[in-house]
């Protein structure tokens, strides 16, 4: 929890644009958003009227933030590691969390113990940072380097690591059909010299050029 506190605001202030474009466009979607940090996201989800319902999910409070703000109809402080929501089976249309999975002790415990929250056909939308990315790799491979940092892949409040493979597993394991996996470099770094690499050789190294990976995940109707 201490790790967290020494965090700078703008680390739980970001609004997840690149989460909410995947989250179907209907208005009467009932969202919850794990790791929701300030609250931001949940906030921009009721104003493009994507949902009419928001509640979120952190394990720290943030002070004068709007995770106390009207529009978001609750806000939960607790570890999703250890706590049990307290809303009905089948409730939710969206689970949304974009890079929570890999701080959790056991995410796929929380997969499954989510999963009987949303409604039959509804979706689990992730981003999880991929550990096969290059620098990553030469790193640790070449310099023998496995330190710890405030931000990015080797986040120090990181607890799990994950490939693309794992990703899926993570899901497909626990119920889920994965719909869409797709890297950051295929849609939201138009202009990076990565997504030019990728697309000249033909997405062949896809999975070292990749800092982070999008899962769109669906609970089976039946």
């Amino acid at each position: 929890m201490d790790r967290y506190c020494e965090k700078e605001s703008s680390y739980f202030e970001n609004i997840r644009t690149d989460m909410l474009a995947l989250v179907p466009p209907n208005p009467d979607n009932v969202l919850l958003e794990i790791g929701a940090g300030t609250g931001n996201t949940l906030i921009k989800a009721k104003e493009l009227g994507l949902a009419k319902e928001v509640v979120g999910v952190d394990v720290v409070t943030v002070s004068d933030s709007n995770q106390t703000n009207p529009l978001i109809d609750r806000f939960i402080i607790g570890n999703l590691d250890t706590i049990n929501l307290d809303y009905p089976e089948n409730y939710f249309d969206v689970v949304m969390g974009g890079d929570v999975l890999e701080h959790l002790i056991d995410p796929w415990a929380v997969v499954k113990n989510l999963k009987k929250h949303i409604k039959p056909g509804g979706l689990f939308i992730t981003a999880i940072p991929n550990i096969k990315e290059l620098k990553t790799l030469y790193t640790i491979i070449f310099k023998g380097d496995f330190r710890y940092a405030k931000s990015g892949i080797l986040d120090r409040t990181h607890l799990r690591f994950f490939c693309k493979k794992n990703m899926i597993e993570l899901f497909s394991d626990n119920g889920f059909v994965v719909e869409k996996i797709f890297s950051n470099i295929d849609t939201f770094d138009i202009k990076s010299e990565r997504r030019l690499f990728n697309e000249l050789t033909f997405h062949l190294f896809d999975q070292f050029m990749a800092k982070r990976y999008f899962i769109v995940a669906r609970k089976p109707y039946f």
